[in-house]
């Protein structure tokens, strides 16, 4: 890590962490390996900026609203918002500070907005890859059982013969969103290692299901 970065690195751990609430899917080891993720990936892409990315991943957090709330869609915009005062505040690069609101505006799944920068793209991907893979299935039950989700479907923990709910069902979550990840991946490098992680989940997928025990009723 260079000066530049390693002068940077405490101070917005230290931003970050004031703001981080009691989402243990959300707190500040989820932005360390995030930002460890990214630095996977700024391997391949030399010409990208290292602080405006560093940034990005510590601060892309900044709003974090329930995965349930009316206005998630709106938090990585509030997050940017949020983001440029404190770093102005700080005396950030002035010259970074747009860079760093668009990878924070459009990490978001639910915000739909595109990422136009390289910058943009390796947070996007980064944060993505923190879904996939071990710490992602924890992640994800996690996350369900805050909001009250069953593990699974009783009966069709497969959805064979009833559709996707992920609200209801955590299992379903896989389905619906971590395994069309990789396929969404902004970068190549991004795609390798998702392809990598979704493997992984999969197989723990077959594995729950092999195990998942059928109501007493079940036909």
């Amino acid at each position: 890590m260079n000066t530049l970065l390693s002068s940077w690195h405490p101070r917005l751990v230290a931003l970050a962490s004031d703001q981080a609430g009691a989402d243990g899917a959300h707190d500040t080891n989820h932005l360390h390996r995030v930002w460890r993720n990214a630095t996977l990936l700024l391997d391949d892409y030399p010409e990208a900026d290292a602080l405006t990315v560093l940034a990005g991943c510590y601060l892309h957090d900044l709003v974090n609203l329930a995965k349930n709330d009316p206005e998630r869609h709106l938090a990585s915009r509030k997050a940017a918002q949020l983001a440029g005062l404190r770093l102005a505040a700080l005396d950030f690069p002035a010259d970074k500070l747009a860079a760093v609101a668009h990878t924070i505006e459009s990490h978001s799944f639910s915000a739909g907005i595109a990422p136009l920068t390289i910058e943009a793209k390796i947070v996007q991907d980064a944060d993505r890859l923190d879904a996939l893979g071990a710490v992602g299935l924890a992640r994800l039950f996690y996350t369900a059982g805050r909001m009250g989700t069953a593990l699974a479907h009783a009966n069709d923990p497969m959805a064979l013969q009833r559709e996707l709910d992920e609200k209801a069902y955590a299992l379903d979550h896989i389905d619906t969103k971590l395994a069309t990840l990789p396929g969404k991946m902004q970068t190549a490098a991004g795609r390798r290692l998702a392809d990598g992680r979704l493997q992984a989940l999969m197989a723990f997928r077959d594995n729950f299901i092999a195990e998942w025990a059928a109501s007493p009723d079940a036909p």
